[in-house]
């Protein structure tokens, strides 16, 4: 159910730093990402920053990278809260010189001692409102401002995933605006920004939903327009139980660093939650074009990690060689493997793009074309370095020196040859030829994994396996 905008529409993505950004804020911020770019809009990073004891830089170097290696560019930010003290102050002032909000100089005990002799009578704990009507300040006691939220009438929420949800006001205290250190909380702070930002959209998880009269009720006492919320479920791990670490919510980065290809983490995430018919794979360009908030299922969702491999099995399979090389590379330089005086990265790139599910798989493979080996697999070589390997290997030592055309077609020929002469099958003379030049079992194939590796390279690795497999005979 797409609409039509009767003001540009303008959304934001505000994490807080005192975590890493996993998927679960990474699926919000494409939600944001993609409304905005459906509808021609602008997409704003804003970093909710207010708990300095709490916010770290390393957080907010993850989140920024972690959504420039998404891709999901912002039009405006980051902006940062702790830069706009000034002007929480300022709106407060004016709340408080409207009668709209006041001064509470209620200590801790006093709101402790309040909220226990209400739940001792089966009441809701919430601030009876006791500092309303004060007049005088308490020596030596820093106030708080609170709001002074209405006490009859309803909050109507037309949420765009939820639907229509109702608020009884007598069910909500009056929440603090500023703490007595004059920091502002979060649901003054975030009524603040995005009215001064003009966001038009909100986006975030549904368990915000309960904030959410609140913060009417602060928009309208300003006289402002409040925007369109839309609450999306949570994402549930495998076995229903809340997202967790072990189920995958970790740093949107170390997804990264286990292969996987941005592409892929937004392909499945849009799909958690959003759908469209029965089609798996979106590029970005159909995602912007069939995406609209209000297609959003309001059922939580569960996390397949499963899923996940197989998009980025696909992802792999369809990415350009450059682009992979770019990111064997990456992986390779993190493993400490040098690519210099290697093959091309793009072309072993191409040789595993069939076979490798994740980007780390696909470098931890491919180590033995930019390092040699210290030892061959024991099962393999038990296998295929024996005493029945030494005249396979010989003849196709000889053959492979004598090759003028160092090229996959001419390989094969020989490894075909070989084997023919000798009444064997391919497979008697291709492994030992594989496990001589890769140290292990698997490779691609074996005609260009030789023909990449080079002439030099595998006449030595190919001589070294020769006496391996005589002094095993």
């Amino acid at each position: 159910m797409s609409e039509s905008p009767s003001r540009p529409v303008r959304t934001r993505f505000a994490p807080s730093p005192t975590g890493f950004l996993h998927i679960g804020g990474v699926r919000t911020a494409l939600f944001s990402w993609l409304q905005a770019r459906r509808h021609g809009g602008q997409f704003i990073l804003r970093i909710e920053d207010t708990d300095r004891a709490r916010s770290t830089e390393e957080a907010i170097q993850v989140i920024l990278d972690g959504m420039k290696w998404l891709g999901l560019q912002a039009d405006e930010g980051p902006l940062y809260q702790t830069d706009r003290f000034d002007r929480y102050t300022e709106v407060a002032e004016q709340l408080l010189e409207a009668g709209d909000a006041y001064h509470c100089y209620c200590s801790k005990e006093e709101l402790d001692e309040m909220r226990a002799a209400q739940m001792a009578s089966g009441q809701k704990p919430r601030y009876d409102g006791r500092c309303r009507d004060r007049k005088a300040p308490r020596e030596g006691v820093p106030p708080v401002v609170r709001f002074r939220n209405p006490d009859e009438g309803q909050v109507v929420v037309d949420d765009k995933v939820r639907g229509r949800v109702v608020f009884d006001n007598k069910e909500l205290d009056d929440l603090v605006l500023l703490r007595s250190d004059g920091v502002p909380t979060y649901n003054f702070s975030v009524v603040v920004d995005d009215w001064d930002m003009g966001i038009t959209h909100v986006v975030r998880g549904d368990d915000h939903l309960n904030n959410t009269p609140r913060q009417i009720n602060v928009y309208r006492a300003l006289g402002a327009e409040p925007p369109v919320f839309a609450h999306v479920p949570m994402i549930l791990g495998p076995d229903g139980a809340k997202l967790s670490k072990r189920h995958g919510a970790v740093s949107v980065l170390q997804y990264r660093q286990e292969g996987y290809l941005p592409e892929a983490l937004l392909n499945y995430l849009v799909r958690l939650g959003w759908s469209h018919g029965d089609q798996e794979i979106f590029s970005m360009e159909e995602m912007i074009q069939l995406f609209d908030i209000g297609d959003v299922n309001k059922s939580a969702s569960s996390f397949n990690p499963e899923k996940l491999l197989w998009l980025n099995q696909h992802y792999i399979k369809e990415a350009a060689g450059a682009r992979l090389a770019i990111d064997l590379n990456w992986q390779l330089e993190r493993l400490g493997i040098p690519t210099s005086g290697g093959p091309p990265l793009e072309a072993v790139a191409e040789a595993y793009r069939e076979r490798a599910r994740t980007l780390h798989e696909m470098a931890q493979a491919a180590i033995f074309f930019y390092q040699d080996f210290e030892s061959y697999h024991d099962k393999a070589a038990k296998k295929h370095l024996g005493a029945d390997a030494v005249e396979p290997l010989r003849r196709l030592r000889d053959g492979l020196a004598a090759l003028d055309e160092w090229q996959a077609g001419p390989i094969h020929e020989l490894v075909q040859r070989v084997a023919e002469n000798l009444g064997l099958g391919m497979g008697k003379v291709a492994q030992p030829l594989r496990v001589a030049v890769s140290g292990g079992p698997v490779s691609p194939p074996i005609d260009v994994t030789v023909a990449l590796l080079g002439k030099d390279t595998t006449l030595a690795r190919v001589d070294r396996a020769i006496d391996h497999a005589t002094s095993a005979a």
